[in-house]
């Protein structure tokens, strides 16, 4: 059984190779409640994952060190487990989704792991591991459903209350739900007045599924950008956790993910990955009840795939209202465009695109569609732009 003792006892095993995240002050990212950030984006490995892999393994009697050791991973955990293991001098072998990001992939071979990719997602390339393991004989090293490893999660939890005083509520990224798991059990046993929220991404929110049902929810897919959560089944002990000590789960967007990692790298000079960012997109979004509360987000990684981080940018203007695209329909004579300009300029947005096209079969032969991209401040400036132009006659067809 999990105990308090326990998750301290992790803290003292974990003090020497897992940073103490710093707890910074984010007032300034625009929501209804004054906002902690929990940097585990800053982790040795760059996620919370390190402490429990490293914990879970430290505890290993030495004959399982000896035979090696398996595990499977979308990424995180995978170098969790490939730090741990190089450190201890023990053989590992981790399966990851071949669809995993490369830098993910390639810092866990770097770490010293064989790394073998699954085709699939993570519940394929947990397959193939136990397969994997039950060949060898090693030890599996599960990422999130193995009280070890929540042990060592509840670390992070165990930092929040000795690092910040009065707080209202904490929100926990969950994937397998090994990080809310610790956390919220080492949180409500310290003080159970503070709330513990988690958040899933919608396109792959099985915990969320299973504690609206009543029983463990496994999904037909888990398709997020958001790959550290991209989990289709709970963990059985993990599900139990949350339905004991979570006060409520709810899902964001991949829309609502990319504008809450474009925030941090712009307001707080923060990288988070999709996984690591949700915790701040549901406080963004209104998705909780913490308007003038104290809250602490857990920043649960920031090991972005590169190349698709400006995909996930400009998603993120979208999403925000930094980034419009409007079309209208003008006759095709002299000064239309020059017209168009000037209004989008009297009213603060900034041109940075224009498409022109004359060719749709279903517009007059005299017509012609204009496209442009515009930067903007928010989403009331671009209503402010499509009402002047209506205003002066222009048609918008978008």
């Amino acid at each position: 059984m999990l105990t308090l003792q326990t998750i301290r006892h992790a803290a003292e095993v974990l003090a020497p190779v897992a940073r103490r995240t710093d707890l910074i002050d984010a007032r300034n990212l625009g929501t209804a409640a004054h906002i902690f950030l929990k940097t585990e984006n800053l982790q040795a490995t760059g996620s919370f994952k390190l402490r429990g892999a490293y914990y879970k393994i430290s505890q290993l009697p030495d004959e399982q060190k000896n035979a090696g050791i398996v595990a499977c991973s979308a990424g995180n955990h995978a170098q969790g487990v490939a730090l741990a293991a190089a450190e201890m001098g023990i053989p590992c072998v981790i399966c990851m989704p071949d669809g995993a990001p490369i830098s993910k992939v390639e810092a866990t071979k770097k770490l010293g792991a064989e790394v073998v990719l699954v085709p699939g997602t993570y519940d394929d390339a947990s397959i193939h591991a136990k397969t994997l393991q039950q060949q060898s004989g090693a030890t599996f090293i599960h990422p999130f459903d193995d009280e070890d490893v929540i042990a060592g999660q509840g670390t992070v939890g165990l930092e929040l209350l000795e690092q910040i005083d009065d707080l209202d509520a904490v929100i926990v990224p969950i994937g397998g739900g090994g990080l809310i798991s610790g956390v919220a059990f080492a949180v409500k046993a310290l003080n159970p007045n503070i709330k513990v929220y988690g958040v899933q991404a919608e396109r792959a929110a099985s915990m969320l599924r299973s504690v609206e049902s009543g029983d463990s929810v496994t999904l037909d897919d888990a398709s997020t950008f958001a790959d550290g959560i991209a989990v289709k089944t709970p963990g059985e002990n993990t599900l139990a956790f949350v339905r004991q000590y979570v006060d409520q789960v709810v899902a964001v967007s991949d829309d609502e993910i990319a504008a809450a990692i474009l925030a941090l790298m712009e307001k707080q000079k923060l990288v988070a990955e999709g996984a690591g960012a949700v915790a701040i997109a549901a406080a963004m979004f209104g998705k909780l009840p913490i308007a003038g509360k104290r809250v602490a987000c857990i920043l649960s990684g920031g090991n972005i795939d590169v190349n698709i981080l400006s995909r996930v940018i400009t998603r993120g203007l979208v999403t925000s209202g930094r980034n419009a695209t409007l079309q209208i329909a003008l006759e095709d004579k002299p000064g239309q465009l020059l017209s168009v300009s000037r209004i989008i300029s009297e009213c603060g947005g900034n041109v940075v695109s224009v498409h022109y096209s004359g060719s749709d079969p279903n517009m007059a032969i005299a017509s012609c569609f204009l496209t442009i991209g515009l930067e903007t401040r928010d989403f009331a400036q671009i209503e402010a732009i499509r009402a002047a132009l209506a205003a002066a006659g222009f048609v918008l067809t978008n």
